[in-house]
């Protein structure tokens, strides 16, 4: 058997590494930091502090709330005691945060409800939709203790959340703060906060590693878990009004965010022993290009609003198209495509039209009308991109005519289950 990262990490390793790494949230001092924060900074730089500081805020109480059904699930007892330190370093975090924004920042009333109150605002549409589903895989992992459950709530919470989205941000923050020395207090508890999330994430994998080999099922559920929160988790860091200046004020750009938050959920996933490339099904993330590729492919979807809340109009143009029709083509389930080749033809009133070709697991996509294709949808460019966005239900697009297949009895059965 090949050597797995995770097989190397031990549960009593990762408790010991807590308690030499205690810290408190409660004896960092502000005071540079608040003369700094309002001498130093730019209004703008405020501004886009504060964005970015209020998505951790928000996130690190989140995850303290959410860690309880965790604790009750695990298996074994040396997990359970691990977890219940990561379920107290949550809340110092949530407590470092909340001292930052109303000592620092005047934002907030000293509690951490009032504080919540008044970054709420702050809290991007990705993000919402994001710890909304931690929310709900939480909860159902209060109701259902299996592994799978487990595996699910796992994959969410400590590969999705910390390894992919707050790993990349506590990077980013603390080299800008401290290329300039600023903010020493926020820096050094965000030094702290960063280590407590590398032994969390070190905790998940090795959790993950460990659920996979108890039940071969897990893959399964973790690739399901992969395909709901990927589409929202990409537009977490979109920036308010796409204004990229969020980001570059600080020395660094969308792309390297997204790329290094791609290289941290691809490595995490590959140290559990589940390769992103071995799950099963399709995964919307096209793990075969270069990670740079990937982050650029990414922010141009979501500019164009193929993925995310939306931006506007969806673009015509080829090059949109192309990426769109590319993204559809990989989402075809190489488990449920037809023994026969299949042409599935799009019928656009309002834009150009195109079609896809399935054939023994093999795709293809191209502009134009098909040669007597086997299926064909008539529906509107804007109603089509908000369904494969995931934006508007395929089944309510069909009943209520938005969406409309045409093709024979036969072929329509066979396609039914082709994109899952």
């Amino acid at each position: 058997m090949a050597s797995i990262a995770a097989d190397q990490i031990s549960y009593e390793d990762l408790y010991q590494r807590w308690e030499r790494g205690n810290w408190s949230a409660s004896e960092i001092d502000f005071t540079e930091d608040r003369r700094q924060w309002n001498e130093d900074f730019s209004d703008f730089q405020r501004r886009a502090a504060m964005w970015n500081y209020s998505l951790f805020f928000w996130g690190e109480d989140s995850v303290a709330d959410n860690l309880s059904p965790f604790i009750d699930a695990a298996p074994r007892e040396e997990q359970k005691y691990f977890l219940a330190t990561q379920q107290a370093d949550e809340a110092r975090h949530a407590i470092f945060f909340k001292r930052f924004m109303r000592e620092v920042c005047d934002v907030g009333d000293g509690t951490i409800a009032g504080g919540l109150d008044a970054i709420r605002p702050q809290l991007t549409w990705g993000f919402v939709k994001t710890f909304e589903l931690l929310d709900k895989h939480a909860d159902e992992l209060r109701r259902d203790r299996s592994r799978t459950k487990l595996a699910q709530a796992v994959t969410m919470y400590h590969i999705v959340v910390e390894a992919t989205l707050a790993q990349p941000g506590q990077h980013f923050i603390e080299a800008y703060l401290t290329a300039r020395d600023q903010l020493p207090g926020f820096r050094g508890g965000m030094r702290n906060v960063a280590l407590d999330e590398q032994r969390h994430i070190g905790f998940g994998v090795k959790l993950l590693r460990d659920l996979a080999l108890e039940d071969p099922e897990v893959p399964l559920a973790v690739a399901d878990l992969l395909r709901e929160v990927l589409p929202y988790s990409a537009a977490v860091f979109v920036p308010p009004n796409w204004d990229r200046r969020y980001a570059e004020c600080f020395g660094f750009t969308l792309e390297e965010i997204f790329e290094v938050g791609a290289r941290s959920f691809e490595s995490k996933l590959r140290a559990a022993g589940m390769p992103i490339e071995s799950l099963p099904g399709p995964i919307p993330y096209p793990h075969d290009l270069e990670p740079a590729e990937r982050a650029r492919r990414g922010i141009a979807m979501l500019e164009a609003g193929l993925l995310g809340e939306g931006n506007g109009a969806p673009p015509r143009d080829p090059a949109t198209m192309q990426l769109l029709f590319d993204m559809l083509r990989r989402g075809v389930d190489p488990r449920h495509t037809p023994a026969h080749p299949v042409t599935l033809q799009w019928d656009f009133p309002d834009a150009e039209p195109w079609h896809l070709r399935v054939n023994n697991g093999s795709t293809a996509v191209a502009a134009g009308f098909a040669d007597r294709p086997d299926v064909t949808f008539k529906v509107r460019y804007d109603d089509f991109v908000d369904v494969f966005a995931g934006r508007l239900d395929a089944r309510k697009a069909v009943l209520t005519g938005k969406l409309r297949p045409r093709g024979s009895v036969k072929a329509l059965w066979s396609t039914r289950r082709l994109f899952g």
